[in-house]
């Protein structure tokens, strides 16, 4: 599919009667937008330029516009269906922004520089329907998808608030909400991330993570997109992983890590095994062991994530040298293993703790 052609977003999931913004669009269908249409062609090219090439969503700062146009597209909200309400700047350089959709919901989304890599988790739902027990996302349950524009959005607006040189050059679909469940949008949003005329990324570049949907991971690996895959495992054991997940119940284990070995074999792709470190929950040695021989069967690596603090649940990290023990016990066993440092939890903006404001 043509990321030019391709809309990329459901007109069903945009408010009803809204008119849809450039980035509810796709790049080839900008001149056909109302206040472009009687424009010049090359009028919506030069949008598109400051859109994707900038990040400038503010028409009055588009300045080979004529004055009349660049108003009347600020007047109609008519470039990006988000708008920034708030910033945090972590202590350790972490930036979390919290966008308002047009229909007055809060998406989070975390914006991590480290060294030339400035990586953007992206949200793909309003809350998450998961209800995973440490994550904040589900407390309030969902709400809705978010449109392929509104996952771009974030994306393009992002850039808008970094310097120059330090435009988000990794995309992870790890924010708030199930990514896997808003498929199609998710789809339609990552060609943008990949086209030449819209985000410019690199597939390799963009990490798709999930909680388990066997049946859209083979989708995804047919999709024959060529972006990473993480699985949000968080157990070794079916039992374990039901407590901890509890939609999981619903998805046979042995099904799931199938459809990871199917991921594998057809992108090329190693799957990461992300797995959430709960103390006295998931973090014994017979787990650790029990981790490692499942994986064992997989080519796969396994990052090791300590939980993050979420206000009224009572989950925390393994204290001491808990977390090393256990990251030794998967290594012992031949598994490749890290442990995610964790970024900016003094903004609550670190894994887990995303909420929508």
């Amino acid at each position: 599919m043509d990321p030019a052609t391709a809309l990329p977003c459901d007109p069903a999931d945009l408010k009803a009667g809204a008119t849809p913004t450039l980035l509810d669009l796709a790049p080839a269908e900008w001149g056909r937008h109302p206040l472009l249409a009687e424009e010049p062609p090359f009028r919506a090219r030069q949008v598109r330029e400051w859109v994707f090439g900038a990040g400038v969503t503010d028409p009055l700062r588009m300045t080979n516009l004529p004055e009349g146009l660049r108003r009347r597209l600020a007047d109609d909200g008519a470039v990006t269906p988000l708008a920034i309400e708030r910033e945090h700047l972590s202590a350790d350089g972490a930036r979390k922004f919290l966008f308002r959709t047009r229909d007055e919901h809060g998406v989070e989304t975390v914006l991590i520089p480290a060294g030339d890599r400035r990586t953007l988790c992206v949200s793909s739902q309003v809350g998450c329907a998961m209800g995973c027990l440490f994550c904040a996302s589900g407390l309030a349950g969902f709400t809705r998808n978010l449109t392929a524009g509104e996952m771009v959005a974030q994306v393009v607006m992002a850039n808008g608030a970094a310097s120059p040189a330090g435009r988000v050059n990794r995309v992870v679909m790890m924010g708030m909400g199930e990514p896997l469940l808003n498929y199609a949008n998710l789809l339609s949003a990552m060609r943008l991330f990949t086209a030449e005329e819209g985000c410019g990324l690199g597939a390799r570049r963009i990490t798709v993570s999930t909680v388990g949907i066997p049946a859209r991971i083979r989708d995804l690996a047919d999709a024959g997109l060529g972006v990473h895959l993480a699985l949000s495992l968080h157990a070794p054991t079916a039992a374990l992983r039901e407590k901890i997940i509890p939609p999981a119940r619903r998805v046979p284990l042995d099904e799931l890590m199938e459809a990871i070995r199917y991921y594998f074999e057809k992108s090329g792709r190693e799957v990461l095994i992300e797995y959430i470190l709960l103390a006295g929950v998931n973090d014994s040695e017979d787990e650790a062991q029990a981790l490692a021989r499942l994986v064992k069967r997989y080519r796969a690596t396994v990052n090791l994530i300590p939980a993050n603090p979420v206000v009224g649940l009572p989950y925390r990290p393994p204290a001491g040298d808990a977390i090393a023990r256990f990251q030794r016990e998967v290594r012992r066993r031949g598994i490749r293993c890290t442990v995610r440092r964790r970024r900016g939890d003094d903004v609550s903006a670190a894994c887990g703790q995303l909420a929508g404001g």
